[in-house]
């Protein structure tokens, strides 16, 4: 009983360790394979990095939407008044130092506010609402920049105007585009020089390029959208662009 014991226990010992050495060969395997990929990553011949260039940008267009809105109990006296308001408001704008011509002036829009009684309409017309767009242009921003902040004035006077803040924009974009990527690809260029060196490669020639979208943004922002993004509140603007570059390496 003693030596058969004693044999099952030398016969379990060597199975476990036949198990144990299978697992440590194949263990190793898998680690020499895990190296060799490795090393094959590191020494690609490829490398994809992301070159910016950025510059400053002054708008030289501007669109000022405003809204004259006025209230009565008959529509013909709401639309009255908003040929008074809107006469009023292309005084104001006049006066500022804009031209006629500067201003559009829209259709005027009526709608009927209606009584409701938990959520159901009684067919009775409280009051009727007039509305009417009033559009300026101007290339004189700092104008416009003026005239929107001094509305105050005239909304004092009893004219009921939204002011929706004028939008500035810059007019030679597509003049800027082709000379921001070109910067964009010297700083990637530059950055693949300073990766590669320091592994010791040699940076080669481009294997392919994608161009980001132009960001146009409020002076030192760092907002960016993966569609572009262009920010018409302010007159003074940064605009960017990004380039994903592939390089060959040797």
């Amino acid at each position: 009983m003693t030596n058969e014991f004693q044999e099952k226990k030398l016969s379990r010992r060597s199975v476990t360790t036949i198990i144990a050495a299978l697992i440590l060969a194949v263990g190793m395997g898998y680690g020499l394979s895990l190296v060799g990929t490795g090393l094959s990553a590191k020494t690609g011949n490829s490398i994809t990095v992301t070159g910016y260039a950025k510059t400053s940008a002054v708008a030289d267009n501007a669109v000022w939407t405003l809204n004259v809105s006025e209230m009565s109990q008959q529509v013909a006296v709401a639309v009255n008044k908003i040929d008074t308001s809107t006469n009023s408001l292309s005084k104001y704008l006049i006066a500022g130092g804009l031209t006629p011509d500067a201003i559009e002036v829209g259709g005027v829009n009526t709608y009927a506010n209606n009584e409701y009684i938990n959520g159901n309409s009684t067919g009775r017309v409280l009051s009727y609402q007039a509305n009417q767009n009033v559009t300026v242009r101007s290339k004189d921003v700092e104008l416009i920049k003026k005239l929107s902040n001094g509305m105050g004035t005239l909304l004092q006077t009893g004219v009921n105007v939204n002011n929706y803040g004028p939008m500035f924009y810059v007019s030679n974009l597509d003049e800027l585009r082709p000379k921001l990527l070109a910067e964009a690809m010297v700083d990637a260029k530059a950055r693949g020089i300073s990766i590669t060196k320091a592994v010791d490669s040699k940076l080669g020639p481009v294997l392919a390029v994608t161009s980001g979208p132009v960001q146009v943004t409020q002076p030192d922002s760092v907002d960016a959208s993966a569609g572009g993004m262009y920010d018409t509140s302010s007159i003074e603007k940064s605009v960017s662009v990004t380039v994903s570059v592939s390089f060959k390496v040797n």
